[in-house]
């Protein structure tokens, strides 16, 4: 069989997976409820086991988000946290550490944030819980007993949802810190099942953010992908 040639089509596609980008800081204008609506409904072309289709997705905007802000940033000062899924640094090898360190020095760097400033970091960090200023945030839960499949299902669909805000012309940053206030999350939103695996800011970048200018790399093909004959 002769090798397929890149189309047009895979060319489109490849600038669409490569143009995607976490954006740390945003206008506040709302996206369109249209397009909001348009988005998620193409994000619900994800695969998942068996079509099972185990996601449920809560976005917030408007007064909704301003009061769970600010009730995730109480929280957070309290220190409640409540995770529904387990995290730990230890899950992290030293490869995967030396990664997180190069990135975090480069966002860091752009915040003009030394690496021992940590009262600055935390700040960051409490300020984050506000969506980096986006106007409207998606929860994405685990139906059912968020089982590992069924959140590798979840994590379809969240690269799904990426990539069709990134075909509309929406910014977006998922955030891991979201989901360690698991249970504000669904107190403010009255979610009453499932398990909180992450939650998206999503909205128009501020293009004149340095933040917005950090560029991550990615480990070479041979380090991560081994093909079998």
């Amino acid at each position: 069989m002769e090798p397929r040639v890149p189309t047009e089509l895979s060319g489109c596609a490849e600038k669409l997976i490569r143009g995607r980008h976490a954006t740390r800081a945003f206008r506040p204008e709302p996206v369109p409820a249209d397009t909001m609506r348009a988005i998620f409904s193409l994000a619900g072309a994800a695969p998942s086991n068996s079509n099972t289709q185990p996601w449920q997705v809560e976005v917030v905007s408007g007064a909704a988000r301003e009061r769970l802000a600010l009730a995730l940033q109480t929280a957070h000062a309290e220190r409640r946290t409540s995770m529904d899924l387990p995290y730990s640094e230890d899950m992290y090898a030293q490869v995967h550490r030396a990664r997180r360190a190069a990135f975090g020095a480069e966002l860091y760097g752009a915040l003009n944030i030394a690496p021992d400033d940590h009262a600055a970091r935390a700040a960051y960090d409490a300020e984050s819980l506000r969506f980096y200023g986006a106007p409207h945030a998606a929860f994405l839960f685990v139906d059912g007993a968020g089982a590992a499949r069924s959140a590798a299902d979840v994590g379809a669909y969240m690269q799904t949802l990426l990539l069709a805000m990134t075909a509309y012309g929406v910014d977006s940053c998922p955030q891991g810190l979201l989901s360690f206030y698991a249970d504000t999350v669904r107190h403010e939103l009255g979610v009453t099942g499932g398990k909180l695996l992450v939650g998206i800011s999503f909205g128009y970048a501020d293009e004149s953010a340095p933040v917005n200018r950090v560029t991550t790399g990615r480990a070479a093909l041979d380090v991560t992908t081994a093909f079998h004959a």
